[in-house]
């Protein structure tokens, strides 16, 4: 493999902050094109002057600090010469995706991610995808945009199902199978979730991750827009896409083939191998993670999701069903209802039944008609509309 030239969008986050570790440890094999960043301007600044990165794009603050930032992170190291280009404001991760690199991470949470998808594509790069929710909420609009085979997932359930097919043809494919950890409630029943705490949602027993994808891996909102994403990218209908519970998260998702045997990929519940394969596909980079110890005895669970506890699943199979905006619409009412249960406006299970009831109210009141999903601004509308009929059903 010829060296790569990466951009990262999110770099200060985890996935970014691991993209680095494995880009750090292969230079040979990639150079950094571009960093964006939300608001870490110390951070991303040492990542600049330690990469030597060209372009520094960042959401919040001003040219200023991140010029001052990065300019006393190179005295430090002795590259007083070093001056990337610098841009700063809403459009700064989309210049970053849009700058042509050959691999462009998109590892921005939420809905914003949706613009730097599109440029990435349209600039012609491997878009290696963390953000679900520009593919979810952007559905044909992102499917249209993408080349055969530009789109390269770098969820772990998603990775795994692009390694795992691998050993069959397409038509050979019976079923997708995404495992889940459960999150930290599994076994609980419905009543038992009643009375959960902000503290306990984050309590996620195998990742540490943001607030809003730990909270969703709790209520299993995550695993839901998981199923959409796996329908979207490897066009497989949701009836033949299933969820087990495997608590241990050894096993990151599995492919059953029509003639009944089943291909799975393994390895510890770490993010590396699924970011390393997202800069390096089709190729595999050298003692990324540990593999697993068969040296040692152990035991693996699987179970069926319980849907009366956790409804979130059904409810996007839906939404994705539904189609059109209705998958932007889950997702802005979701994070709408996380940040009101954080701040303690509302229970645990109001996450989910809200979001409910706005799904309710776009399909009854006929909203998805007034919304284009092919264009960027119609997608994006039904996304502020959902934010606010969420506020509304919530009385925030």
């Amino acid at each position: 493999m010829s060296q790569r030239s990466v951009a990262i969008l999110g770099s200060t986050g985890s996935i970014g902050t691991q993209a680095l570790d494995v880009i750090g440890r292969n230079r040979d094999r990639f150079s950094v094109a571009a960093l964006s960043a939300g608001s870490n301007i110390d951070l991303v600044a040492r990542q600049a002057v330690e990469f030597d990165v060209p372009l520094v794009a960042v959401a919040s603050g001003s040219p200023e600090e991140v010029r001052t930032a990065i300019g006393a992170y190179a005295a430090r190291a002795g590259h007083t010469a070093y001056a990337p280009e610098i841009v700063v404001g809403d459009g700064a991760a989309v210049t970053a995706a849009g700058t042509g690199a050959d691999v462009v991470l998109n590892g921005i949470t939420g809905s914003i991610g949706l613009r730097p998808t599109l440029a990435a594509l349209e600039a012609g790069s491997t878009l290696a995808l963390a953000n679900k929710e520009s593919l979810i909420i952007g559905g044909d609009l992102v499917r249209r945009a993408a080349k055969p085979d530009q789109i390269v997932p770098v969820d772990s359930e998603h990775s795994a199902i692009a390694q795992s097919l691998r050993g069959g043809r397409a038509e050979e494919v019976r079923r997708l199978v995404v495992t889940a950890s459960g999150g930290p409630f599994r076994g609980r029943s419905r009543d038992e979730l009643r009375d959960v705490t902000p503290e306990q949602a984050l309590a996620h027993p195998n990742f540490a991750m943001g607030r809003v994808i730990t909270t969703n891996s709790a209520t299993l909102v995550n695993k839901g827009l998981e199923v959409i994403e796996a329908h979207l990218l490897f066009d497989i209908p949701f009836e033949r896409i299933d969820v087990v519970v495997h608590p241990q998260q050894q096993i990151h998702s599995m492919v059953e083939f029509r003639d009944g045997s089943t291909i799975a990929q393994l390895g510890p519940p770490r993010m590396l191998v699924p970011i390393a394969l997202g800069l390096s596909w089709p190729e595999r980079l050298e003692d990324v993670d540990e593999p697993c110890d068969w040296s040692m005895a152990q035991s693996w669970d699987f179970a069926p999701l319980d849907d009366d506890a956790f409804p979130a699943v059904r409810l996007a199979r839906r939404v994705g069903e539904a189609g059109g905006t209705f998958p932007a619409v889950y997702n802005a009412a979701n994070e709408v209802a996380v940040d009101a249960f954080h701040e303690g406006r509302i229970g645990f299970l109001d996450i989910v039944d809200s979001v409910a009831r706005v799904v309710d109210e776009h399909e009854s009141a006929h909203t998805g008609s007034e919304f284009d999903a092919s264009t960027v601004e119609g997608v994006l509308g039904a996304d502020a509309w959902a934010r606010g009929q969420a506020a509304t059903e919530l009385g925030l």
